[in-house]
């Protein structure tokens, strides 16, 4: 079960912990200026997870020097890691930082390390640009195509198998961890990772999106595309919903394949 956020600005101080957490955040007003660091000494409850800690902050943005600063900006939104806005660099580790336990993360009184995602541009200290994943998406039509919004009727059946298979795909909230983690996805190339080719598996899957499934595989043969992964596998280790992307990375170049042998001889 997720954790659930308490209001940080109003709780008390959990009397039986009497410790503090310390949290060292990698702050940066803006792109191309000059990084720092800030600490920061948050008073320690039960189940507390870093976005509770960065919400106190925010409300008494004071440094463990005693210096007065800026709120630190982050991205969150669902706070029970569904819509996958507060990913962030949690003691070097991509992760949800709604889902990141305080008193998971290492020894007592260390520093728990705060960093924003490098794959993405930065727009100031923990909050980044996720768009390229976003445009990726629109990229490979990862939706199911429809001829209007009015009713259309029962749609197709879809076997029990075809739906076992599917639903773990289902489950990725565009988080940007498995893009994080791989090495082969940079801010210099056009690779659109494992949640992207994924979502194609799942969409090239289903009835009614598959009538989108040769334009999607034309892009996944384009640069950029499937043939750019390098199989690290990383993606696997940091997906926060167990999603297997070398399972649809691999069943992807599958169906790419084929759709090119096709094309060849139909020619």
């Amino acid at each position: 079960m997720n954790p659930t956020v308490t209001d940080a600005t109003s709780a008390a101080p959990d009397p039986a912990a009497g410790r503090a957490i310390l949290i060292r955040i990698r702050r940066q007003d803006k792109p191309g200026a000059e990084p720092r660091w800030e600490e920061f000494s948050v008073p320690h409850r039960p189940n507390m997870n870093i976005i509770s800690c960065l919400q106190w902050i925010a409300a008494h943005p004071v440094t463990t020097e005693g210096k007065p600063t800026t709120p630190p900006v982050f991205d969150s939104g669902c706070l029970e890691e569904v819509c996958g806005a507060c990913t962030m660099l949690v003691n070097g580790r991509t992760r949800q930082s709604c889902s990141a336990l305080v008193d998971k993360l290492g020894e007592p009184g260390e520093p728990i390390t705060l960093e924003p995602l490098t794959k993405f541009p930065l727009i100031r200290d923990l909050f980044v640009d996720r768009s390229r994943l976003f445009r990726d998406l629109k990229r490979v039509k990862a939706w199911v195509p429809i001829d209007g919004t009015y009713d259309l009727g029962v749609g197709p059946d879809v076997s029990q198998k075809n739906q076992e298979e599917r639903y773990p795909l289902s489950r990725c909230i565009s988080c940007g961890c498995c893009l994080e983690a791989c090495p082969q996805y940079t801010p210099a190339n056009k690779f659109v990772g494992a949640a992207v080719i994924s979502q194609v598996r799942l969409f090239n899957e289903h009835p009614v999106g598959a009538a989108l499934k040769e334009e999607r595989l034309e892009t996944m043969m384009d640069e950029g595309g499937v043939a750019d992964c390098g199989k690290a596998g990383n993606c696997v280790e940091v997906c926060p919903k167990d999603i297997p992307l070398l399972e649809s990375i691999a069943a992807v170049q599958r169906q790419a394949t084929v759709h090119a042998i096709k094309s060849f001889f139909s020619r």
